[in-house]
């Protein structure tokens, strides 16, 4: 993958402003930049940030697997 540090740097970034924003929404503070998300209500908001650090999880597992590999491990097991 040609862009894996930028991948892996988005996903961090959702990852650590998804969680955040879970724990300051506990006490009831938010992230400004985060603020629009409340419009839709705060199971919305809830909802939008558990998806924020799912995300993130899935961008930085995608950009640190080797799909070469994969390839090569899976037509090795059809051969057999």
């Amino acid at each position: 993958m040609k862009n894996k540090p930028y991948w892996t740097l988005l996903g961090m970034l959702l990852l650590i402003f998804g969680f955040t924003a879970l724990i300051l929404q506990m006490i009831g503070v938010n992230w400004w930049f985060l603020q629009f998300l409340e419009l839709g209500g705060r199971l919305f908001a809830f909802v939008a940030k558990i998806l924020m650090v799912l995300g993130g999880i899935l961008i930085i597992v995608f950009a640190h697997t080797d799909w070469e590999r994969e390839r090569r491990e899976s037509s090795e097991d059809g051969e057999q």
